[in-house]
């Protein structure tokens, strides 16, 4: 099916697409919570028209998030940061519905901002229904505050640059350093933050949410809404979602509290590849295959969680007749990818088929030794394919000066 296609690329699957989104709106419907787009890890906004029809928004993790989920989805729009500018808050107050603060110094910098845009809104909104002379339906842009809450509880094995609630973590305010007066008066926090999962079950999340209860129970009663965070695999063949949606109906039930899940993978997952092909072949030890396909520049985490990315074709070391490892077409040694076996001998010219490359793939490549990114694009459901996007020279000779 590949054949044909200039390589590196990457190739989103919109039929997986719609099989996940159809799960996770499904999800919706049983639980009653929110879910959102983590651009985080999908970024591809020329299907957040099709993403939106699913589920209830974007959330993003800085400005220029924001301002893509506002721009190309237009529902609800979320945003969480460590630490914010000045200047970006000037414009995230007028679009975003969801401001999350890591630390009440944060949210006392920007308290007034907020309290402001609400009041401002809130005048042009009663002005625009009395000339149009339809005061029982106002349109209000409410921005709600809130504040990511840390229960220090690991549920992790092997992820440590992804936990959360390691020893010394800068994300979100433990119990010890919270401040409830700040959920009370006028522009107060509104809503808490918690997220500690990566690529995770139900089962841990029940165990992080048991934490939550225990440490921050309390003020789950004087709050207006909770977020779960995302690193939920909500998509995954084995995922409880039973569980899930017991534990948000619980939430709900019990806290009289709106719920919002914000999975970035699973809107995605295993629904896209890169296409690489062989340029060489060189022995030291073992062969080694020279794609055309970067870890370093194409699929970072490879590097950095590290990982081993599943292979079309590709089976363990060792396991099959030919082992190769994979490697890149870039200066640093270390840019490998690793190893694999295969039924039969793989030669220069023919091409491999990484999977699941839609999440953290096009949002963390780069250009490093000014290698080429790789086109973007989409098979549809009926079988074509349509470039969604090329890149040039330009694009790696803008990001410099």
């Amino acid at each position: 099916m590949f054949e044909n296609v200039k390589t590196p690329c990457y190739i989103v699957d919109e039929a997986k697409i719609k099989k996940n989104l159809e799960i996770l709106r499904n999800v919706e419907k049983e639980s009653g919570a929110h879910i959102l787009l983590a651009q985080k890890a999908f970024s591809m906004f020329s299907l957040y028209p099709l993403i939106g029809q699913y589920i209830s928004g974007t959330t993003a993790s800085g400005l220029y998030e924001a301002k893509l989920g506002y721009e190309e989805m237009g529902k609800e729009n979320h945003v969480y940061a460590p630490a914010y500018k000045p200047e970006h808050m000037e414009e995230l107050v007028k679009i975003c519905d969801h401001i999350i603060f890591n630390s009440f110094a944060q949210y006392d910098k920007y308290r007034e901002i907020i309290q402001k845009t609400n009041e401002q809104e809130n005048i042009n909104a009663v002005k625009l229904a009395n000339e149009q002379g339809n005061k029982e339906r106002l349109n209000i842009h409410h921005v709600s505050a809130g504040i990511r809450i840390n229960p220090m509880c690991s549920t992790q094995e092997g992820h440590e640059i992804y936990d959360p609630c390691a020893f010394g973590s800068r994300l979100g305010v433990t119990r010890d350093n919270f401040r409830e007066d700040y959920l009370f008066g006028e522009g107060g926090i509104e809503g808490l933050h918690v997220h500690t999962l990566c690529e995770q079950n139900s089962d841990a999340l029940v165990t992080t949410f048991k934490a939550v209860e225990e440490q921050f129970g309390e003020f789950l009663y004087k709050v207006k809404w909770l977020n779960l965070g995302g690193g939920h695999h909500i998509t995954r063949s084995d995922y409880d979602i039973k569980a899930l949606v017991e534990l948000v109906r619980y939430i709900r039930e019990k806290y009289d509290v709106e719920v919002y899940l914000e999975p970035g993978e699973a809107i995605a997952l295993n629904a896209g590849y890169l296409v690489t092909e062989v340029m060489d072949k060189v022995k030291n030890g073992m062969e080694i295959l020279i794609l055309d396909a970067s870890a370093a520049c194409h699929m970072p985490d490879v590097l950095e969680m590290p990982y081993r990315p599943p292979l079309r074709d590709g089976f363990e070391p060792n396991e099959k007749p030919y082992t190769y490892r994979l490697s890149s077409l870039t200066c640093l040694a270390g840019d490998m990818i690793g190893d694999y076996s295969f039924e039969k001998e793989i030669n220069v010219g023919d091409r491999l088929i990484f999977e699941d490359m839609a999440i953290y793939s096009m949002v963390k490549n780069n250009t490093f030794n000014g290698i080429p990114l790789p086109d973007i694009l989409l098979l549809k459901e009926d079988g074509t394919i349509e470039k969604v996007k090329s890149f040039g020279y330009e694009d790696f000779k803008e990001r410099l000066s």
